[in-house]
């Protein structure tokens, strides 16, 4: 691959690594250590979503994946970080989930940290103990074998764990951001962003959080900070479906965030151009070069043939910002 090539907004395009096999890496994110790009996911089946069947591509018997890359176009299979396991005892029994892995690096303790949204076997979204929590996973090295640490629900028990990310501030404090669902049952759609400031060690949560009200009913954030603004990116709750994006912005991470509304440019459909933000990350050498990593979930034929979606963002000089399609295109 020489280039990122997305297609029309309704095509599924496969992004192959070094060896020609479908790169597999679903919901996950970029972390940059060691002098390489590294691209992490949800290693996903190739089935379609079906619930009733138990055909569900979009639970995992693999685990959390990683490639590598020098140049974020050709990327090398580095195997898999956080393994499912097939012990019907353990924790990580598959199938199940580790939805939306985010990893961050703790100057402190020399870890690479993992927190994800973890679902326990048979990997079933709900309310109850063990379908919806944070999971945590720790390595000393990025592309190691991360030791599991098991899951939390931050704040109290109440609040079952949906689609979460982590965020890095400049003064290395660490932030668990996540669509926190109180509903008694899942009909009831009780559902807000929060983000809690996590212990020193990023390993576990403290008491300092924030309920994001103007973020009711958003879920899949991802963040970036960019002269003076942290600004996120959400989607609304429609699973699988194509959703219209929409973004916030605060001067403080713990403090009020505005509503933006929509940063994608002539999308007529309100689709966030057929995808959901995975995450965003600054390209290495390009203070200004951000970029926005998407999914094209193909849930009703194969969750292995998702199409990844990569734009960049533009910062407006009135501390906006957008997104625009690209068919294809380089750095």
């Amino acid at each position: 691959m020489e280039k990122w090539v997305h297609g029309e907004t309704h095509e599924f395009i496969d992004w192959l690594d070094t060896d020609g096999n479908v790169i597999n890496a679903s919901d996950g994110g970029i972390i940059y250590a060691e002098g390489k790009y590294h691209w992490y996911g949800q290693a996903l089946r190739d089935l379609p979503y079906d619930h009733d069947g138990r055909r569900n591509g979009g639970v995992g018997i693999t685990g959390v994946v990683m490639y590598e890359s020098e140049d974020l176009l050709h990327w090398r299979y580095e195997g898999v970080i956080l393994a499912c396991s097939d012990d019907p005892e353990s924790e990580l029994y598959a199938p199940m989930r580790f939805e939306r892995p985010k990893i961050i690096y703790n100057e402190k303790t020399k870890q690479y940290v993992l927190w994800c949204h973890y679902i326990r076997y048979p990997g079933e979204h709900g309310v109850a103990a063990g379908q919806g929590e944070a999971g945590v996973a720790v390595c000393d090295k990025v592309n190691g074998s991360y030791r599991w640490l098991g899951t939390t629900r931050p704040i109290d028990d109440l609040g079952a764990v949906r689609d979460c990310t982590l965020y890095k501030d400049q003064d290395g404090s660490a932030y668990f951001i996540y669509d926190r669902d109180i509903s008694t049952v899942l009909e009831e759609m009780n559902r807000c962003l929060y983000i809690v400031k996590l212990s020193e060690d990023y390993c576990s949560w403290t008491t300092e959080y924030r309920r994001i009200e103007s973020a009711y009913h958003r879920e899949a954030p991802a963040i970036v900070y960019k002269d003076g603004y942290y600004y996120m990116i959400t989607s609304g709750l429609t699973g699988w479906n194509y959703n219209q994006a929409k973004y916030f912005r605060s001067r403080e991470l713990l403090g009020e965030w505005e509503d933006m509304g929509d940063p994608c440019i002539e999308d007529t459909e309100h689709t966030t151009f057929c995808t959901q933000t995975t995450a965003i990350f600054r390209v290495e050498g390009r203070e200004d070069c951000f970029i926005h990593m998407a999914e094209r979930h193909n849930h009703q034929h194969s969750f292995l043939h998702c199409s990844y979606i990569w734009l960049p963002i533009h910062f407006g000089e009135d501390h906006t910002m957008s997104i625009s399609y690209l068919k294809e295109w380089t750095l």
